[in-house]
Order: C-alpha cells, then structure tokens, then sequence
C-alpha cells in the first residue's frame, strides 16, 4: 500500500510539471489576480480528474455511445484553446488587479481549470493508460489503485497550489514587459496545443 502511495505521488507530480495549458494558465492568474485564483483553477482540475480516475478504474463500458463523442469534445477544446491564445496574443497590456472574491469569480476560474484539463482527450487518455498498467505489469489490487490515483490527484492538487502561491510571492518581479511576454507566450502554447489536437483529432 505504501509502495502505491508512493507511486502515486510520484505520478501526480511528474503530470503536474508537463507544462502544459493548465501550468501557464495557473502561473498567469495567479500572478494577475492573486493566488486565490490560482486555488480555484487548480481545484477545477482536481475535480476533473477525478471523474476522469473513476472513468479510468471502473471502466466507460457503462457511459452512452454518443456518435462522434470524441470529435465533438475535441473541437470544443480547439475553439476553447484557441480562443484563450488569440486573447493572449492580442490582449491588452496586463494589469496587475486582485478582484475581491465572488461566487461568479469562483465559477469563472473553476470552470478555466475544468475546461482546459477536461476538454484535452489527451489527459483522460493518460489516465487511462496508466489504470491499464498499474492493473496489469504492477498487479495493483482494487485498494492498491484507490491509493495509488488518491495520492495522484491530491498531489497534483498541492502542487499546483504551491505553483500558484510562489507565482503570487515572485510577482514583484514579474515587470509590465514581463507579463506581456509571459501572456504571448502562453497565447502561443494554447494555440500550439489547440492545432495540435486539431490535427491528431481531425487530419493524422
């Protein structure tokens, strides 16, 4: 159980730090609004990863069969990541602004980290792929996966959290020009991720 655990944490770090959309959207809201947002979209994601374990452990066998579900779903994540990268790229000039906290803002930066976990087939398909090797090269009892995806998604939790606290503290650093950058930067992995899954969905 312990060697699971491990694992776990293990995994949940090494999917943490792909630096993927997740990653830049984290760093860039927490450095613009404050790392209380960055709580909010890092929450988003642990509860889509969480539906994304329990797809993975007990199976999708139950699920409906929706026609073209996959294509539907990736086309969605193209427009939505897509659309995020243009805003970066032709954005304003960022402001540094802390928005009291809402429900609405709650939702907003909830639904952000739901959104870009969720609307990448990629990551449930990681998930996937490793409930079908813990299962069959590791030989994980039914508890052991319990304890093993457990300490996956919570890890994955802390350190995006930790991720956005240290994206508050080092703000003062992070001058006009810098966060400019930074936005173009991230406005250019969004749509590089957007074509990227347009064309592995729709084209390969």
């Amino acid at each position: 159980m312990l060697e699971s655990l491990l694992y776990g944490v293990l995994t949940g770090v090494g999917l943490c730090l792909t630096f993927g959309t997740v990653f830049f959207s984290l760093v860039q809201n927490s450095v613009d609004n404050g790392y209380t947002a960055g709580f909010k979209i890092a929450f988003g994601v642990f509860v889509c990863d969480l539906l994304f374990v329990f797809f993975a452990i007990f199976g999708t066998s139950f699920l409906p069969d929706i026609p073209y579900f996959q294509q539907g779903m990736a086309a969605v994540g193209v427009l939505f990541l897509g659309a995020m990268g243009l805003s970066n790229l032709i954005g304003k000039k960022p402001e540094m602004a802390y928005p009291k906290t809402r429900f609405g803002g709650f939702i907003l930066y909830f639904s952000t980290g739901f959104l870009l976990n969720g609307l990448n087939p990629i990551n449930f398909i990681s998930w996937v792929t490793i409930a079908t090797y813990i299962r069959t090269a590791l030989q994980y009892t039914l508890y052991q996966e319990y304890a093993f995806f457990g300490a996956s998604v919570v890890s994955i939790f802390v350190v995006e959290c930790v991720i956005a606290i240290f994206s508050h503290k080092l703000k003062k650093w992070f001058t006009p020009r810098f966060l400019t950058l930074f936005n173009r930067l991230t406005g250019v992995v969004f749509v590089g991720i957007a074509l990227q899954l347009a064309y592995s969905s729709f084209i390969s």
